[in-house]
């Protein structure tokens, strides 16, 4: 067991924050450990940037021509991340690769018809 910097309140050791008066007692390094996956679920800690705006940009490929872009954003974060091996997000590249085809395809197919 451990007490809480703010209020002298007992915490348990795996404890986030306190319950009595909600102050953080994990350091800033703790939380945001690259290696900690939960951290990295729910933050885009240690994730290619490129990685993150190839997942953005191909949810917004049902625009027309916006899903080429998802396309060159997930290959450049693809190389990224093989260039890079701490770094994460090869998912987030390859949705956006893939929306980014699908939507490309559906686009080019509706334009010849």
């Amino acid at each position: 067991m451990s007490f809480c910097k703010n209020c002298g309140n007992k915490i348990d050791e795996k404890a986030v924050i306190c319950v009595k008066c909600g102050v953080p007692v994990q350091t800033k390094e703790v939380l945001l450990d690259s290696d900690n996956a939960a951290m990295r679920i729910l933050l885009p800690v240690g994730r290619s940037g490129l990685a993150i705006a190839a997942g953005y940009v191909g949810l917004l490929s049902l625009l027309p021509f916006v899903g080429i872009v998802a396309i060159l954003l997930g290959v450049l974060a693809l190389r990224d991340i093989k260039s890079h091996p701490e770094k994460h997000g090869a998912g987030r590249a390859w949705f956006g690769i893939i929306m980014g085809g699908v939507f490309s395809l559906l686009y080019f197919i509706l334009m010849i018809s």
